[in-house]
């Protein structure tokens, strides 16, 4: 299970990375070539959601991988 639990940090990392790729250049970019109205979903996109996502997600991922969420001898940590 730990060993899942390792494999599954690495995919959380590879996910995080893509979804602030995903939010930063297919979803604000646009927006900021628009311009207008669309500027303020393109601010909250690029300077708000996508660290969160992808550094949360990532974090997560690096934790998992690093074995801090491993269970040792039965134990419940």
């Amino acid at each position: 299970m730990n060993a899942l639990r390792k494999i599954l940090g690495i995919i959380w990392i590879v996910i995080g990375v893509s979804a602030g790729i995903y939010l930063i250049y297919f979803q604000a970019v646009p927006l900021w070539k628009t311009g207008g109205n669309d500027l303020v979903p393109a601010i909250i996109y690029t300077f708000i959601l996508a660290p969160i996502i992808s550094l949360g997600m990532s974090v997560f991922g690096y934790y998992a991988w690093q074995g801090d969420y491993s269970t040792k001898d039965g134990e419940k940590l």
